[in-house]
């Protein structure tokens, strides 16, 4: 499409069927075709809805076309994650079986390493079944129903969250798992969920707990009493404030948020560190009044907030690395770690 579809100079929804007729033509492999709202498809009132039920009905049986918002318009851009999951759901099938279900997308490493624990620790076997949501595959959405527990697996999957209470799922509220204690406790929650001691679960997590903690005391002299500011950008920001506090000593001094859901983080909502003005919103001429003001050590933000903090001699980090690197699990403690103690070694280095 082009930008005489924009001027209005052509049927914007003749040129969406060409171009997906084209790409079909193309992939015949395709099985699940999104179409992603954008800034200009909502400049254009382009109904991409109605596209996708359409684009369904006339390649019936050979590609399922889905839908949703990723504009950066009325969305932060974890919240595209959250309406995709969504649209996904709608397409699942329904089930009676009893299974235990992790959703929010995780690259394959992590969700290897996940599926090993619950696995090993016998909790995949006591719920029944174990799925992941996404699946590897789009085609092979898992079916949902009244005995589908699931555990999140990321903090800004509210729609989605909602959309699986509608089907009928049973939320497991638990903390996120990012460190050994979030980790922990996640895995903890599974298994209290489905009936699992907590003992048979210790003597699996015992390895990874210990090489998570060697890597952590690796990356503590750099992070221990260091002052942290989160401005609100990913919905990661609790979790991980929770994450820095109890596990690498930094002290947070304000955790904004672009969104709070309360029953979401309902977990980490109860341990967020005292020391922290957690704020929701994006008020953000006075939260950098507040930062300037109190001139943290290491500022999580945007790009865009990130240049001029850096030109006025305060250390970022961008959140959107945040979400992008293999964070989750004991074996990825040490990473996350590293993350928040590079920018703090890059400024040590330039100041000698």
């Amino acid at each position: 499409m082009q930008e005489k579809d924009l001027a209005g100079l052509s049927d914007a929804n003749e040129e969406l069927d060409r171009i997906v007729h084209r790409l079909l033509e193309r992939r015949p492999d395709i099985a699940t075709l999104f179409l992603v709202g954008s800034c200009p498809s909502e400049v254009i009132k382009l109904d991409l809805g109605r596209a996708a039920q359409r684009l369904s009905e006339a390649h019936q049986g050979r590609v399922r076309v889905l839908n949703y918002s990723g504009s950066g318009i009325e969305t932060t851009f974890t919240e595209g994650e959250d309406a995709c999951l969504e649209a996904m759901l709608v397409a699942a099938p329904t089930t009676d079986e009893h299974q235990l279900m992790v959703v929010g997308a995780l690259p394959d490493i992590v969700e290897d390493q996940f599926e090993r624990l619950l696995n090993d620790s016998g909790i995949s076997k006591a719920a029944g079944k174990l799925t992941f949501f996404p699946p590897r595959r789009a085609a092979d959405i898992p079916a949902i129903g009244p005995n589908t527990r699931f555990l999140l697996a990321q903090p800004f999957l509210n729609t989605s969250r909602r959309a699986l209470l509608e089907r009928g799922a049973q939320h497991v509220p638990a903390l996120f798992p990012f460190g050994v204690q979030g980790t922990q406790a996640w895995l903890q929650a599974a298994a209290t969920a489905v009936g699992v001691s907590h003992d048979e679960l210790d003597k699996v997590t015992a390895a990874p707990i210990a090489r998570a903690k060697k890597a952590l005391e690796h990356y503590k002299p750099v992070l221990e009493g260091k002052r942290l500011w989160f401005m609100p950008d990913s919905q990661l920001e609790i979790p991980l404030a929770r994450f820095m506090h109890q596990e690498c000593g930094m002290e947070i001094l304000e955790i904004g948020v672009p969104y709070l859901d309360r029953k979401t983080l309902s977990e980490e909502l109860k341990v967020v560190p005292e020391s922290a003005q957690v704020v929701e919103g994006q008020d953000v001429d006075k939260q950098l009044d507040r930062l300037r003001d109190q001139k943290p050590d290491l500022t999580v933000c945007g790009l865009g907030i990130a240049n001029p903090l850096e030109g006025e001699g305060l250390s970022t980090k961008w959140s959107i690395e945040l979400v992008f690197t293999p964070v989750h699990g004991f074996d990825q403690a040490g990473d996350l770690a590293e993350l928040f103690a590079r920018p703090l070694s890059r400024r040590r280095l330039l100041s000698i």
